[in-house]
């Protein structure tokens, strides 16, 4: 009932929130001045402006659902609001809905993450090894699991759009979407933004292939899609191929992702050690003295240079391994990667 109750009053707004509250002090005061009104009567007041609040966010909800006919799935905060912006632009947001998976899918365990038992390994895992909102982890499996039900309630007349890139993060992600809609007869549309991003933009004057799509404004996805949202529905056979994909994926136990010759390879978590460390070496070779390196600039420096997307908070939770396994010095403290450096040892 507590996480019902949180979910309710963050979709308040703030007129409904000052309503509800002056409401609540008012029958306070009365109880206070004891003209007639009970701590009894008190109660039974707020319990059903809670069941009257409640049905009328559910009926909202449902009203809401009737007016969309597509639904977008999306892997990602930035992607999302981008999109969000390009279908208002478009002056289709009020007809089109997003599902939004705030996840990085190439990093961290993926068994059975169908499955609430998989969510709960998964968050347990991301718990304790990648450094997280507090807020953001608090939530994480409620969400999850909520986004599997809109996905199971999706209305059969809905067109369902994945958006996916060539990373091992969103091609994950597709085949998991996939395998948990395989009982769905909407039809799916797969939206690549790295086939449509060469189709629709001059590489000869863009020399900028985005890795996700997080990296492509939203002005480059409302052209996308205007471009794209009648493409290929994905057939019966491909579906169930992805979905088989999925099964043999998510039984793999290492926990990490890259995506090399157009499929999803599981390496070992260590898989990018070597070359952090060649990164930091670098940088030492460069200031020719044994000073200590900010994290966030060694981070950075590596992020740029991988043709992958794994995330800062991966790469931070390596360096912390190996700061641990005695191949880097540590100074500061490690509370968020602006706040401490590292050498070689």
């Amino acid at each position: 009932m507590s996480d019902e109750m949180k979910e309710m009053i963050n979709h308040l707004n703030d007129t409904e929130l000052k309503s509800l509250l002056l409401q609540v002090f008012l029958r306070m005061q009365l109880v206070e001045e004891r003209k007639g009104y009970s701590e009894q009567q008190f109660f039974l007041d707020v319990k059903n402006t809670y069941t009257d609040l409640l049905a009328y966010k559910n009926n909202q909800a449902s009203n809401l659902q009737t007016q969309f006919h597509t639904t977008h799935l999306v892997f990602g905060d930035s992607p999302a609001g981008s999109l969000r912006v390009a279908l208002k632009e478009s002056d289709l947001i009020q007809h089109e809905n997003i599902i939004t998976f705030s996840d990085i899918f190439s990093i961290g365990p993926i068994w059975n993450l169908h499955t609430s038992e998989g969510i709960n390994n998964r968050y347990n895992w991301l718990c304790t090894h990648i450094s997280m909102d507090d807020e953001v982890l608090f939530t994480y499996e409620d969400n999850f699991n909520k986004n599997i039900l809109a996905l199971e309630q999706i209305p059969s007349h809905h067109k369902i759009i994945i958006w996916t890139g060539e990373n091992a993060h969103e091609q994950t992600a597709l085949r998991l979407m996939l395998y948990i809609l395989k009982e769905k007869t909407n039809e799916i549309v797969m939206i690549n933004i790295n086939e449509a991003y060469k189709m629709h933009f001059d590489r000869a004057e863009i020399e900028f292939t985005p890795r996700h799509m997080g990296e492509i404004s939203a002005k480059q996805i409302k052209q996308i899609y205007e471009n794209n949202k009648n493409s290929h529905v994905l057939t019966q056979t491909e579906r169930k191929t992805f979905e088989q994909q999925w099964l043999q994926l998510c039984v793999e136990k290492e926990d990490l992702r890259i995506w090399e010759n157009n499929e999803i390879i599981s390496v070992s978590e260590n898989y990018y050690d070597a070359y952090i460390v060649d990164t930091v070496r670098n940088f030492e070779e460069k200031k020719k003295n044994n000073d200590f390196i900010k994290t966030a600039k060694i981070i950075g420096e590596v992020m740029g240079h991988l043709n992958q997307y794994i995330g800062d908070r991966f790469i931070e939770y390596r360096i912390i391994r190996l700061i641990m396994n005695g191949v880097f010095d540590m100074e500061g403290v490690p509370t968020a990667m602006r706040y401490y450096s590292i050498k070689i040892k």
